[in-house]
Order: C-alpha cells, then sequence, then structure tokens
C-alpha cells in the first residue's frame, strides 16, 4: 500500500456542489491531491439549496416541526451529496467511501437543531484511510450520546470538518467556498469588499457571530480551542485565500471588516424588574433559545434573536410575550457591526461609526474589545453597512500580508 504523506481535511459548501457537474470538478481535484501522496478526508455539505427546500416542507406540513424529526430529514441533504462524491471520485480511478456523521464518530449533545460536538471517535476513518481510501464525510451532523440523529445548526459542516482535523492530527483543514476567502464585507451587497490574507480567530469569531456567511462561528471557536489553522478558499480557484490562525497582526487602523444580519427578532423592554429579567433568561435557556445580543441596565431590557430560530419563531414570540407581556417583540430590525481587535480601545473609531450611520435611526449601540454595532430598521442595514466599509475598510486598512 502506497504511504501517505499527511492528512488533509477539506470541506466543500452547498454552492461549491449544487451540481453533479461541479461534484464531479471536485471529484477531479481530490483525485489529484491524493495520487500526490496527501490522505484525504472531505466533508461536504447539501447540494445548493437542498436543506432550505427541505425546510419548505418541514413547514408545509407543520408552522414547528419537530425538532427530533426535522434533524432526521436535514441530515438527509449531506448524505445524497457524499455518496454522489464517493461514485465521482471512484470514476475518477480512486477508492473513495461516504460515512454519515455517526459513522464518522461525530458524538454530540441532545440538542435537536443545535448541537455541539462533544467528542470525535474518528476510528472508522482512519481504518479507511489506512486502506488508502479517500474519505467523504456528511456535514452538520452527528449522534448524540442517547443515539439520536442531531444538527449543529446552519453552517456546522464548518464545525465538522475542524473537529475531524483536530481528532485527526490534521496537517490542514482547507474550507471551500464561492468565495475567494474571507472579505472585509458581503460582497453581494459591497462590490469593493477586500480580501484578508490573514485573520486571527477571535475577529473572526466575531465577523461570524456578526453575521459573516464565510464560517461558522463555533467552528472558529473549535479551531481556536485546538489550535488548528484554516484556510478558507474559492473552490476551483489557484488563488492563496485567507488563513485563520493565532498571532495576526492588527488591522492598520483596528477594523478589519463590517458584518451585519438582516431580520432579526429584537426585544425592547423598558420597566423590567430584576426578577422579571432573571424569568426571561430562565424561559430562553429552557426553551433553547440563545440571544445573539442580551443586555439589561436601569430597567431597560435588549434582546436580539438571529433567523437560526425561526423555525420555531412562534414559540418565540409566545414565550417572550408570556414573561415581559406585548408590543415588546419587533421583527423589522437588523445589525451592523464594525469588527476589529481593539477596536474601541481608542474612542476616536467609535465617534467616527456612531456620526457615519447618523441619519438612520438607531435603536441601540453596544461595544466590545472586538465589535461596535448598530441595532437599526432592516431597510436601512445594507445603506449603513455600505458606509461603514467606505469610511473604514479602504485597502490598506483590510489587506494584510501573510507572513
Amino acid at each position: 500500500m502506497k504511504e501517505l504523506k499527511s492528512i488533509v481535511v477539506q470541506k466543500y459548501g452547498g454552492s461549491s456542489v449544487a451540481t453533479v457537474d461541479k461534484l464531479n470538478k471536485i471529484a477531479q481535484y481530490v483525485v489529484k491531491r491524493h495520487k500526490e501522496g496527501f490522505s484525504l478526508v472531505v466533508v461536504v455539505s447539501a447540494m445548493g439549496e437542498t436543506t432550505n427546500q427541505l425546510l419548505e416542507r418541514a413547514h408545509q406540513i407543520s408552522e414547528e416541526p419537530n425538532r427530533r424529526e426535522l434533524d432526521m430529514l436535514l441530515t438527509v441533504g449531506e448524505r445524497i451529496s457524499m455518496s454522489l462524491l464517493a461514485m465521482a471520485i471512484r470514476e475518477h480511478g480512486a477508492e473513495a467511501v461516504s460515512l454519515t456523521g455517526s459513522q464518522s464518530g461525530i458524538i454530540t449533545t441532545a440538542s435537536h437543531s443545535n448541537a455541539r460536538i462533544m467528542e470525535v471517535r474518528p476510528f472508522r476513518i482512519q481504518d479507511e484511510l489506512e486502506q488508502g481510501r479517500i474519505v467523504i464525510c456528511a456535514g452538520f451532523q452527528g449522534v448524540s450520546y442517547k443515539r439520536e440523529i442531531t444538527t449543529l445548526g446552519r453552517g456546522g459542516s464548518d464545525t465538522t470538518a475542524v473537529a475531524l482535523a483536530a481528532a485527526l492530527q490534521a496537517d490542514a483543514c482547507e474550507i471551500y467556498s464561492d468565495v475567494d476567502g474571507v472579505l472585509s464585507a458581503d460582497p453581494r451587497i459591497i462590490s469593493k469588499a477586500q480580501k484578508i490574507a490573514a485573520i486571527g480567530y477571535e475577529e473572526m469569531q466575531e465577523m461570524s457571530a456578526a453575521g459573516a456567511k464565510v464560517l461558522n462561528a463555533t467552528a472558529v471557536e473549535f479551531a481556536k480551542n485546538n489550535n488548528i489553522a484554516i484556510y478558507a478558499r474559492k473552490t476551483g480557484s489557484s488563488t492563496p485565500g485567507t488563513v485563520i490562525r493565532r498571532d495576526v497582526p492588527r488591522a492598520a487602523q483596528r477594523v478589519r471588516g463590517v458584518a451585519h444580519n438582516l431580520r432579526v427578532t429584537t426585544v425592547e423592554r423598558s420597566r423590567v424588574s430584576y426578577q422579571n429579567y432573571l424569568d426571561f433568561i430562565q424561559t430562553m435557556h429552557d426553551e433553547a433559545f440563545h440571544p445573539k445580543v442580551l443586555s439589561f441596565q436601569n430597567e431597560n431590557l435588549i434582546a436580539v434573536f438571529g433567523t437560526e430560530d425561526l423555525h420555531r419563531a412562534q414559540t418565540l414570540d409566545d414565550s417572550i410575550r408570556r414573561v415581559l407581556g406585548p408590543d415588546c417583540i419587533h421583527h423589522d430590525r437588523g445589525i451592523v457591526s464594525l469588527i476589529g481587535e481593539g477596536i474601541t480601545e481608542k474612542l476616536d473609531l467609535v465617534c467616527r461609526g456612531a456620526k457615519t450611520v447618523e441619519k438612520f435611526e438607531v435603536f441601540a449601540m453596544s461595544t466590545s474589545r472586538f465589535r461596535i454595532s448598530w441595532i437599526m430598521r432592516d431597510a436601512d442595514i445594507e445603506e449603513a453597512a455600505q458606509l461603514l466599509h467606505n469610511e473604514f475598510c479602504t485597502q490598506e486598512d483590510t489587506i494584510e500580508v501573510m507572513s
């Protein structure tokens, strides 16, 4: 049997595997890398809009589908991708085997629709690699300690790839998508968004949590905890993309990029007692809702929930109203954020940012070491993101030379 040099974990997103033709091109590339001597584990997402289509069908049956059954349904998408890619690789002359999340040894918590990886037992994968096969793993899924099929939430295939890279002590973890790497903003709304050659774990985690779609925030946290460098690249491109790693120099003006979240659900209530606040957070915990933003000060409560909870939107609304009463929930809000390490160390950045968006109605503003965020009307978010990017994200500020 041919001795393999090193293990590389690759992940391909839904747009990269959207068609049979794209799967064939990935198969050709994977086989080429394998012939060069690499031992390959390939994690795949569902093809194109498959997950959204499955969700739509579920909602045609039930307004709020049972979360266990939803996991059983949604995991079908990745199984389709993995089996087709394994077939394509065999047609291009290499041995391949496809494995589900449970077959890959991914053990999770029992929280359906938003499980977290507790442990990875990659024994089956290691056995297949030793036989010289390319291993194709279904992303986004695992099995709980209760032996139930679970999903890892939106973007969970990234987490699958990083977790496998850690468990296998891989030499590289490569995340492929339809963009050239991590950009300073969403290129769909900001045409002048710049590629960032290198970015630190914390900054990337903040960008992901604030709405950047190129990498999942939990995956970045996993990489940080295990000191795994992630290489984000465009599928089929020879350009180097972006590396996410430790000890990346700060951006010149401390602003690395702009991120935004559309159509969030916000809770805004004044004259809230501390006991009422405790009741609220306990209810959210019991219902497994996780706010992106939670603030309580001088009897004013603000909470923000992202779109990942929308499949239980009515339950979320009912739970909030039961504790806080009516007229405190808004579905027409969005968040726009400036991201960068040490971004609030100098108030001039905070002032410049606030003045840049002063033409809009701002409902709340918050800061942290890595982020300045504004909550405003959803309809204003894209224009605000454009203005902030024009103000802060020049090429000199965002592009870094990899060292």
